[in-house]
């Protein structure tokens, strides 16, 4: 049922390109004819008024076209884009007219089925996934021009339907339910083992119970941070593909993660340097969650009285266009220059004992690293051992 409602989708498309070509060119022909036997004025501008109808006819085809979420893209036998509507302009930008197709979707199969449709002229229906900048998956239908909008016959229609949200959801439900269940499984034995103690021979010992119920209400806390941190992690990941638009100062976000965790600050040496605007494009309350995340960490390890600073900047190169950098350094205990590729992986602890006492779920840099692909920006980490780390997070400016 899906595929045939994609296949109605392109046919109807196609159908409306050839339409609109069929008759703008019949005008056209018309108005040639009616010059060339020299008729008289009132002939003609009733030619002229027919062919001004067609041109009417296609503008508002194209704006029907345009206000369709899918992606429809057309290219000529060399795979250069010649046309493609508002939704594809969005996704993709808006500079890519007779740019290859391949400097959008680099995909070895989609340029082989393009050669496929331009020699056998047929439909071809596949699966396209995509992981940079983040993972997206559409279902492609390729049609053989040619059409209103390119002439040449050996042209083709790629029309996307953008299924990413329901292949991620898909998968992330699988990896939620895994994750759950392997992390969650330690806090719940430990408390499941303090109540069968004290509920049997340790009934009537008001001191175990003294000694075992704070405990239990520890782990119940670290349950409660792992599932707020696996939904915002799971949440995030899902709308990874959706770059946030709003315009967002990187001086007020910074200050309310100071203010968030004031209180905790007053034991560092903090110093929040950053005094300016620096506007970039982006979601206000992830970016919170994204240096909240990054000042957690400091705070937790590194040792009271010690120096977090933050700074904000212009970028240096490691983002497209023009950027800011925002630097998060501490004076902690610093991450083994061997493990700093894993730092964002899904609860990797660089010492899951620490990590544990502090109340560290695993998840935090994860979360920072997915933030930041969503914003089409860049993560980087300095550490040394013993020695500190320094953050920064790289963005475009707005």
């Amino acid at each position: 049922m899906e595929l045939l409602f994609y296949s109605l989708a392109g046919i109807i498309v196609i159908v409306v390109i050839a339409v609109s070509r069929k008759s703008i060119v019949a005008g056209m022909e018309a108005r040639s004819d009616i010059k060339r036997e020299n008729k008289p004025s009132d002939t003609e501008e009733g030619i002229e008024d027919i062919t001004n109808e067609n041109i009417e006819k296609t503008n508002e085809q194209v704006k029907i076209i345009n206000q369709i979420d899918d992606l429809i893209l057309i290219v000529d036998k060399f795979k250069n884009i010649k046309f493609f509507n508002s939704s594809a302009k969005k996704k993709f930008g808006e500079n890519n007219l007779n740019k290859h197709v391949a400097t959008l979707l680099r995909v070895p199969d989609l340029l082989q089925n393009i050669d496929l449709v331009l020699l056998k002229k047929e439909t071809i229906t596949m699966d396209l996934e995509l992981s940079s900048p983040s993972f997206q998956f559409f279902k492609v239908h390729l049609f053989s021009g040619p059409t209103s909008y390119v002439n040449d016959p050996d042209s083709v229609v790629l029309f996307l339907k953008d299924l990413t949200d329901i292949i991620k959801a898909q998968r992330f439900k699988s990896d939620f339910v895994a994750n759950v269940s392997h992390e969650l499984k330690t806090p719940l034995v430990s408390i499941k083992g303090f109540l069968e103690t004290i509920s049997g021979h340790a009934k009537d010992d008001l001191e175990a119970q003294k000694k075992f119920i704070p405990i239990m209400l520890e782990q119940a806390d670290r349950m409660e941070s792992l599932i707020k941190d696996l939904l915002s992690l799971s949440r995030i990941e899902l709308e990874e593909h959706i770059q946030p638009q709003d315009k967002v100062n990187l001086k007020e976000i910074l200050s309310n993660v100071e203010d968030i965790h004031q209180k905790n600050l007053k034991s560092f040496e903090f110093k929040n340097n950053v005094k300016d605007d620096f506007f970039i494009k982006g979601d206000h309350e992830k970016l919170i969650e994204v240096f909240s995340n990054i000042i957690d960490n400091s705070i937790k390890y590194s040792e009271k009285n010690k120096k977090i600073e933050v700074n904000c900047g212009q970028g240096n190169g490691k983002v497209i266009g023009d950027s800011y950098t925002v630097s998060i350094k501490d004076n902690g205990i610093g991450i083994p220059t061997e493990q700093l590729p894993r730092i964002t992986e899904r609860f990797f602890r660089v010492d899951a004992a620490k990590s544990k006492k502090v109340g560290g779920t695993g998840l935090g840099m994860a979360i920072v690293k997915h933030i930041v692909n969503q914003h089409r920006g860049d993560l980087e980490i300095k550490s040394e051992t013993q020695r500190g780390t320094e953050i920064k997070v790289h963005f475009s400016k707005f």
